[in-house]
């Protein structure tokens, strides 16, 4: 069979200037958004400027645009709005930087409208947005220090006022190449536009709550102060915020860097935000593995042991037991390691040990969890079991058993004719598996052909199922000097 011809700029240039040409102008007429590109890189012979307006032209009509984008045309709609960035980025930035960020910047003031005019529930028109704030941070690093010195006026011109979250998102991408007393003027501004906004938000007559640019405006001015490498403001800023929207870990670890140990145990201890979901009881791993790191630093290694024991016992975390092992001496860790997973497997909730043993990974433990527990395992959580019973399969065909009837048992009793045919796949793992798994079984659990025939009993009207299983009876196995065994049908 002849392979396949691979696409490359070489193999391209030997089809000859004319050639090529047709294709363009075949592609041109076919796909609008590849039309504009060829004209901004022929634009791009008469330099910069000419293809900056014919960007211009494309922006305006952006800007001026009011009809809503129907469902079936919003994937061309993103699509188009991509090849604007990529020709701001690919054709005008290589040549004039300092053009692209503003052109860039103007599009990116055209979120809140374009946002109005289509249903972007896929996050494609999101996503383009943010690939032109990326870009914009891309292109900061290529502008001589006056044009960087003038970035942040034109940021705040174009975005000031902006509720969606770009502005900070911009302020972040540039904030590295901007140069020091930029970054200080731009934190001053900042600062003083805060203090007149919050007297006119006082006096603002409002029975209910509105929305105040101050809040992105200070998110900005801690970026401004990482950049600048001003932690001591960038504390003093996030002590302004409500407890339970403090960043109490980023906070702490950026203490621990420069080696303020006893101020990074504070904020590690604080309340802080926390993630949805998270239980109030401080041992979340995250803030464990800090916390422990800290206490390292200070020279309380016993206290630090002491926390990711009763991290792990508490959430059976497997890189928090790593951490923990990793600071034992030789030997003894090997011991500490058997009593964590005597634990796991004795008192620790089935469902969690499981993802702890699959995490660490010690596939036989799971087994030994599964089997022990044969009742406890639910088949409707499916994105997880079938996974799980695949890695064990092999090695450990009871406790993959288990896990498959009660995939099944969960489509069957269920009847989720959807899933038949995952069913159906099911039933012929456990045929496959029955010769090894039947021989092993406790004496509470039936054999599979007990199994099969009370599955016919309960279900004998779901015809969409035994339809795709056939005569449903197990398959043999044929002995092999292999390590796994070889599953062959037998049409006998």
């Amino acid at each position: 069979m002849a392979r396949k011809l691979a696409l490359t700029t070489d193999k391209l240039k030997d089809l000859g200037a004319d050639k090529l040409a047709q294709l363009v102008m075949e592609e041109a007429e076919r796909n609008a958004g590849f039309r504009r590109q060829v004209k901004a890189a022929l634009a791009g012979k008469s330099g910069p400027d000419a293809i900056a307006k014919l960007i211009d032209r494309r922006l305006s009509g952006l800007a001026r645009a009011k009809s809503f984008i129907e469902w079936d045309k919003a994937r061309a709609f993103a699509e188009d709005l991509r090849s604007l960035t990529d020709t701001i980025t690919s054709e005008l930035g290589p040549a004039a930087p300092a053009l692209a960020i503003d052109r860039l910047l103007r599009f990116i003031a055209t979120h809140e409208q374009v946002f109005e005019r289509v249903d972007d529930s896929s996050g494609r028109v999101q996503d383009v947005y943010y690939q032109a704030i990326h870009a914009t941070g891309d292109l900061a690093h290529c502008l001589t220090a006056p044009e960087a010195d003038l970035l942040p006026e034109k940021i705040m011109i174009a975005l000031g006022e902006s509720t969606h979250g770009y502005l900070s998102d911009v302020t972040e991408a540039v904030a590295a190449h901007l140069p020091q007393d930029s970054l200080a003027r731009w934190d001053g501004d900042l600062k003083d536009t805060i203090a007149e906004r919050q007297v006119e938000d006082a006096a603002r007559n409002s029975d209910g709550w509105f929305y105040s640019m101050t809040s992105q405006w200070a998110a900005m001015r801690q970026t401004l102060a990482s950049a600048r490498g001003d932690l001591d403001l960038l504390i003093a800023l996030e002590f302004k915020k409500p407890p339970h929207m403090q960043d109490t870990l980023g906070i702490a670890a950026q203490l621990l860097e420069i080696g303020r140990s006893a101020e990074a145990l504070e904020w590690a201890r604080k309340p802080g935000r926390r993630t949805f979901g998270e239980a109030d009881d401080g041992l979340s791993p995250e803030r464990v593995s800090l916390e422990a790191r800290i206490l390292d630093a200070t020279g309380d290694r016993s206290a630090a042991q002491a926390l990711r024991w009763r991290c792990f016992e508490a959430r059976l975390s497997a890189d928090i037991l790593r951490e923990h092992l990793k600071q034992l001496p030789d030997f003894e860790d090997i011991e500490v390691e058997e009593r964590a997973h005597a634990f796991a497997l004795e008192k620790a909730d089935p469902e969690v040990a499981l993802r702890f043993f699959l995490d660490w990974p010690r596939l036989e433990l799971a087994a030994k969890l599964i089997t022990t527990h044969p009742h406890r395992w639910d088949g409707g959580d499916w994105h997880t079991l079938p996974k799980v019973a695949g890695l064990l399969e092999h090695d450990h065909p009871l406790a993959a058993t288990i896990l498959y009837r009660a995939l099944l048992d969960n489509i069957l009793d269920r009847a989720r004719s959807k899933a038949y045919g995952h069913g159906a796949k099911y039933l012929g793992k456990l045929g496959l598996l029955a010769g090894e798994a039947d021989a092993i079984r406790p004496s509470g659990m039936v054999n599979h052909a007990i199994y099969l025939a009370k599955l016919k009993t309960a279900h004998p009207r779901k015809s969409g199922f035994w339809a795709r299983v056939g005569d449903g009876e197990p398959k043999k196995t044929q002995a092999s000097g292999a390590r796994r065994p070889v599953w062959i049908k037998d049409d006998g």
